[in-house]
């Protein structure tokens, strides 16, 4: 009888407490990633709702769509925040270049150096600066939030050879998206840019119509290239694999001021999410690559600098031929240099 009874009270209070839940969510965010729950995307997501829902007292009710269930790519999930019917979007500069052409600053290569110089850009007015370029240019209609990380760095990875220098680049088929940014960059390197699509690039090593690519660890191992013959990376680090999170303006100005304070910082603690997820990811990624055969090469310094004169007329044709390219590639390159000097800083302070 106690336990029938301490069963009730118990479920009482469950329904009251959903209940009360339910009445107390003024306002509703959903959020979509087109991914899966094995992604950085999704570790940020679960971070930002959880903060968001405890720190409103349940004023915030966010609700995650992982996949294509909302929308199946860049533009189409953009016009979705755009017209309101998708309040919380991850892009990456791929995926947004076809609205926002300048946020492609961020596949630009060699400019940061590390983690510690990239997390610094993207917590600062760096960010600001691309938000208020993205207000501007869709009317107030979508917001940049936040840049975090998806997967970490990219590099060169091939089925042919050990790239160590520039010149060891010359005549690979070398994968790419369809944007011209990536294009410029292999054929800059002495390349051959090839447009493959996502899903036929196990395919393309195999048969050989592409030869190499330029992605991160996680993604190499989580769609097994080296079963398909990708058994060379190196670890260049040619451009941080930046994550926008696009919200709703509206949304976002409709909430009273400590609601938005709540969904600022839930965006913080997102980024810091994202920004740790794919360190610990790789580190296993890596360990398999190389028990299964795989060669992992870490250029020298001079030969770093080596592939970043190569690529430097990058720089030149991203001012020149993409729109608002010179503002953002500035905005970019005075927070790196504003970034190195206050982390050398830090640095030089924590060696005595």
């Amino acid at each position: 009888m106690l336990n029938k009874l301490v069963k009730t009270v118990a479920l009482s209070a469950m329904l009251a407490t959903t209940a009360l839940a339910a009445q107390a969510a003024d306002f509703k965010i959903r959020a979509t990633a087109n991914s899966n729950e094995n992604d950085e995307d999704y570790d940020g997501l679960v971070v930002f709702k959880n903060y968001v829902e405890a720190a409103s007292n349940g004023a915030i009710e966010v609700e995650l769509f992982i996949g294509t269930q909302l929308c199946s790519n860049g533009a189409e999930c953009l016009q979705g925040v755009a017209d309101g019917s998708i309040d919380v979007y991850i892009s990456t500069s791929g995926g947004a270049s076809g609205l926002f052409p300048y946020v492609q600053v961020l596949d630009l290569p060699y400019l940061m150096a590390d983690d510690r110089i990239a997390e610094h850009v993207l917590s600062g007015d760096f960010t600001r600066k691309m938000r208020a370029m993205a207000l501007e240019d869709s009317g107030d209609a979508i917001r940049l939030m936040t840049i975090g990380n998806t997967g970490g760095w990219r590099n060169f990875a091939n089925t042919k050879r050990r790239i160590a220098e520039p010149t060891d680049m010359e005549g690979l088929k070398i994968r790419t998206v369809v944007a011209d940014l990536p294009q410029e960059l292999v054929k800059a390197l002495g390349g051959s840019p090839t447009p493959i699509p996502w899903p036929e690039l196990f395919t393309s090593f195999q048969t050989g119509v592409v030869e190499g690519s330029k992605n991160g660890i996680t993604d190499i191992m989580g769609m097994k290239f080296p079963d398909a013959g990708l058994q060379y990376v190196t670890l260049d680090g040619h451009a941080y694999m930046g994550a926008l999170w696009w919200m709703s303006n509206q949304t976002f100005m409709e909430m009273p001021e400590d609601m938005r304070r709540v969904v600022v910082d839930g965006f913080y603690a997102l980024q810091q999410a994202t920004f740790a997820s794919p360190k610990r990811k790789s580190i296993q990624a890596y360990e398999d690559f190389v028990a299964g055969g795989g060669d992992l090469y870490v250029p020298t310094p001079e030969q770093k600098a080596a592939f970043k004169t190569a690529a430097a007329p990058v720089y030149d044709w991203f001012k020149g031929n993409v729109t608002r390219g010179d503002e953002i590639f500035t905005a970019l390159t005075d927070a790196v240099a504003a970034a190195e000097a206050d982390v050398n800083a830090a640095r030089d302070a924590d060696l005595n």
